[in-house]
């Protein structure tokens, strides 16, 4: 800011500029779609002891789980919806179709794993999704997990019945 300024918005760069210098922000490359030589986007999903491997590719919306069908892999509706989620948040739905194979935990874990890993191949393989499943909470992994038992109680915090005689 060594130079002389004639005008508030001269000024208002000027500064701007300076700090920009200062902190070493320049604007960030946008980001680029990842796929692999078949067109498919890849990504992990976890949650509680679940892990699901998701790829993703442009098709129909048919979701396969392990081999199998969704609807009869996660027979309950609410599971369902689950999987729904990242692609009504994106607003693609029907447009891919998923590949995934989930392992660990129980139903609910899974399709929470596999909610997981599809919200994250969607923003590599388009990642102007981003935002709207960044908003949705969709790409934070949950990480609650199941508390220890401990030596001298019945479960993680329960004690054993006490009796006085």
């Amino acid at each position: 800011m060594a130079e002389q300024v004639t005008s508030l918005d001269e000024l208002a760069k000027a500064v701007t500029d300076d700090i920009g210098a200062v902190q070493g922000t320049e604007t960030l490359a946008p980001r680029e779609p990842v796929r692999d030589e078949l067109g498919r986007s890849y990504a992990t999903g976890k949650r509680k002891d679940a892990v699901a491997r998701v790829w993703i590719k442009p098709g129909s919306g048919k979701v396969t789980v392990n081999g199998k069908d969704q609807q009869v892999y996660f027979a309950r509706p609410v599971l369902q919806m689950i999987l729904r989620q990242p692609f009504q948040v994106a607003g693609v739905d029907g447009q891919f179709d998923v590949m995934c194979t989930v392992a660990g935990g129980g139903l609910s874990g899974q399709a929470g794993a596999v909610k997981h890993g599809i919200s994250k191949a969607l923003q590599l393989y388009d990642p102007s999704l981003r935002g709207a499943l960044k908003a949705a909470g969709f790409l934070t992994r949950d990480s609650r997990v199941v508390e220890r038992k401990k030596y001298g109680r019945a479960k993680a915090r329960k004690s054993f019945q006490f009796s006085k005689r």
